[in-house]
């Protein structure tokens, strides 16, 4: 793989550097295969700024009741595009009693009601209904899941908070700036045993941690595209979202025309080439023919190894994570050298579901590795989740669940859980391989604050099968013989047909919204006032803080409908005390406009020329670069329920986080990178005339950091805020902009 940091011009198929003769980049780029998708739902007046509209929407679970009530909230009487909401985040019930199923019955009755497509728990995961029953050349889907990519499939996915779903929801637009385009370069073919998310975490490894692509779209070019399945192509791209980039979008061919036609869609096809010309602002080669079967450590799926470089370094790789793990997680004890024998590198469970892994390729290139083994009756066990209720009743009728089943696997119902941590969990100190999208930290569901911990390491379904063929020693599919049978998909929509509610135009106002009791409504936020006081109730000095550490996934989920209690979990497994703590600074701000606003903070406010009846009280977050990973919304929507007001970082890890910090009422304030922020929890942090500068549309924003060192000056910054944005930070939050707009 090789990356090339500065524009190319595809001429006659190939990446060239010599722009002569060739139009400007600003016009060349129009010519990308993105671009004219983009302009095609621009809005806008086709220059630097995009206002888009959607096709379809997609929310699974954990997201479409926090959508629909604050859509409902804000006027919405219809869904005006087709709106499709699965269940298999929350079809567990991981916590007992009625919650997750309370859920599922609002999102039928909320489908009948304003003409939805609900799709039943365990029927399908939520990627794998949009590849199978929405996607279609040229058009484009907003999804509240960070993996919402079809780019494979000529469909620009895009995964964000649930902000941006009700502003379509709503016939608003999704705003930004006209996106960078990568150039990926696909040359080769893979080797035998070589599957997609070797060629995935390859890709993830090269470009995560400089940000190369980040907030850019990837357009996958190149002959060697021709010489992946359509499965292999779903499992690449997929996993983009691990790249930080913003989209996808490939190259169409006879493959994916052959997709729409064994789906029953035939329509939906259409070729889609780059035109040539076409200019992109950086490019990746990608030789598949040199990837390796890959494995991800915790605690992020950059951090890659090819499994020979792995298993011939295992000692001295797996003691640095070990130390890492017991500097994080202090209350745990930490082993995992111990996974080292003499034999080699022994895993604990073996796990291949969801969007990435349950594929209909995956799983029967997987039981051919398994066929006449066995995975044994040690400790070592292996959990297949087909991604959808079509491709397991396939796999059924074709002898491969038999297969799989013969060689002890246990098969189990579409479902996430495995991905984001509600299912499957190994034991204390276990370590999981993977054909997941994720392994950050507690992904697998642990709990380290209670002493528990284990570990996540992704790997291609084909590693996984020939380890599991190996009794859990960790083995690359490369390095076994295999055969694999022709068994061309014989997809069978009769699950979908008989099961899934088709409602949209189908519209019936008069059907009641069945609201469980943990179902309620988003608190009454204010608008933000003149000054603000901050206390900080965070400082993390991580690198990178995920958006599973700002509100963790797993059990937490099912809570996702009661804001009030969702926000116990905010920081649990990072910041223990956040919770308390920004409690606390409620509590001197409900006493403030109470009228007995505690002396010490009005010294503060008063010293610094603010009043305090101009001047909110309010928790803030420091972190370096936060909202790396999942789209959730309630990253930021917990820390608005607990009384934040702002956030403050060197740089927000992705697009949709800051995007979900302004839309729920949260300053998306940054600092200069490298400038010291020595301070800590309790120190505050005094930012006046915030309103006044925001109604201006000024950036540099001047504060003053009170800590027990004294009295410091620091500049902050409200960079690249559209009008839209900064009229809903000044409202608090996007559901007090609609209720403001529907009073005009």
């Amino acid at each position: 793989m090789k990356r090339t940091e500065h524009g190319v011009y595809l001429k006659n198929g190939k990446p060239v550097t010599d722009a002569k003769g060739m139009q400007s980049p600003d016009l060349a780029r129009e010519r990308t295969i993105a671009y004219r998708i983009l302009r095609a739902h621009d809005e806008g007046e086709g220059d630097k700024k995009m206002h888009l509209r959607f096709d379809a929407l997609v929310s699974h679970d954990i997201t479409y009741v926090g959508i629909i009530q604050t859509a409902r909230a804000s006027g919405m009487t219809e869904f005006p595009i087709p709106y499709a909401m699965t269940n298999c985040h929350n079809s567990l019930c991981a916590v007992g009693g009625t919650i997750n199923e309370d859920d599922h019955v609002f999102g039928l009755s909320a489908a009948k009601k304003y003409g939805g497509i609900y799709v039943p728990p365990n029927l399908s995961v939520i990627h794998m209904y949009a590849r199978e029953a929405l996607a279609t050349c040229g058009n484009m889907i907003l999804g509240s899941d960070s993996h919402t990519r079809y780019g494979a499939l000529g469909t620009m996915g895009f995964g964000e908070g649930g902000a941006e779903l009700v502003k379509q929801l709503l016939e608003n637009t999704y705003d930004l700036d006209a996106p960078e385009v990568v150039l990926v370069h696909v040359t080769g073919s893979p080797k035998k045993g070589v599957g997609p998310h070797d060629v995935a975490l390859a890709l993830v490894k090269e470009v995560f941690k400089e940000g190369f692509v980040k907030n850019k779209v990837l357009e996958f070019v190149g002959e060697g595209i021709k010489n992946l399945s359509i499965d292999f192509r779903n499992g690449i791209d997929v996993m983009t979202t691990e790249t930080s980039c913003l989209s996808s979008i490939w190259e169409t061919d006879e493959v994916v025309e052959e997709y729409y036609n064994v789906h029953g869609r035939p329509f939906a096809f259409e070729t889609m080439q780059a035109e040539d010309g076409a200019y992109y602002d950086s490019m990746i080669e990608l030789k598949l023919d040199e990837i390796e079967c890959m494995i991800a450590l915790p605690f992020h799926p950059s951090n890659a190894y090819t499994i020979h470089e792995f298993n011939e370094n295992a000692e001295e790789i797996l003691k640095k994570l070990e130390e890492e793990a017991k500097k994080t997680y202090s209350k745990c004890d930490v082993k995992l050298t111990d996974k080292v024998t003499e034999k080699g590198v022994l895993a604990d469970q073996g796990v291949i579901a969801g969007c990435a892994g349950g594929l209909y390729e995956n799983l029967v290139e997987a039981a051919s590795i398994l066929a006449g083994g066995t995975i044994g009756n040690d400790y070592f066990n292996l959990s297949v989740y087909p991604g959808s209720q079509p491709v397991g009743l396939a796999l059924a009728k074709n002898g491969t669940m038999a297969e799989l089943m013969d060689a002890g696997a246990i098969v189990k119902p579409a479902f996430c859980g495995p991905c984001f941590g509600a299912g499957d969990v190994p034991a204390n100190n276990g370590l999981s391989i993977r054909h997941t999208t994720r392994n950050f930290p507690n992904r697998e569901g642990s709990k380290p604050k209670e002493g528990q911990i284990s570990f996540v390491a992704l790997m291609d379904a084909r590693s996984i099968a020939a380890t599991a063929k190996n009794g859990g020693i960790i083995t690359a599919a490369t390095d076994i013989e295999y055969e694999v049978e022709n068994r061309p998909y014989n997809y069978d929509p009769t699950c979908y047909e008989k099961r899934v509610y088709q409602g949209f135009a189908k519209e019936r106002p008069e059907e009641e919204l069945r609201l469980g009791p943990n179902i309620t409504d988003w608190p009454k936020m204010p608008q933000l006032s003149e000054n603000l006081l901050l206390k900080l109730t965070a400082v993390i000095n991580d690198e990178v803080t995920t958006t599973d550490e700002l509100i963790p996934s797993g059990e937490t989920s099912s809570y996702r409908s009661n804001p009030l209690r969702l926000s116990e979990f905010a920081l649990s497994r990072r910041v223990p005390s956040y919770v308390k703590d920004s409690k606390a600074v409620m509590a001197l701000d409900a006493a403030r406009i109470a009228g007995a606003c505690p002396d010490a903070e009005r010294e503060l406010i008063e010293s610094n020329g603010g009043k305090v009846e101009d001047t909110i009280i309010a928790p803030v977050l420091f972190a370096k670069r936060p909202g790396d990973g999942s789209a959730r919304e309630q990253a930021a929507s917990c820390q608005k329920v607990l009384g934040s007001f702002a956030n403050i970082c060197y740089e927000y890890c992705t697009k949709r986080y800051r995007s979900n910090c302004i839309n729920w009422g949260i300053l998306p304030f940054t600092i200069d990178e490298g400038t010291p922020f020595p301070y800590e929890n309790g120190d505050y942090v005094y930012v006046g005339g915030i309103r006044t500068a925001l109604k201006e549309g000024r950036e540099e924003i001047p504060a003053v950091v009170i800590g027990n060192d004294g009295t410091h000056e620091i500049t902050l910054w409200l960079k690249n805020l559209s009008e839209t944005d900064r009229q809903i930070l000044l409202d608090g939050c996007l559901m007090n902009y609609y209720a403001r707009e529907k009073k005009q």
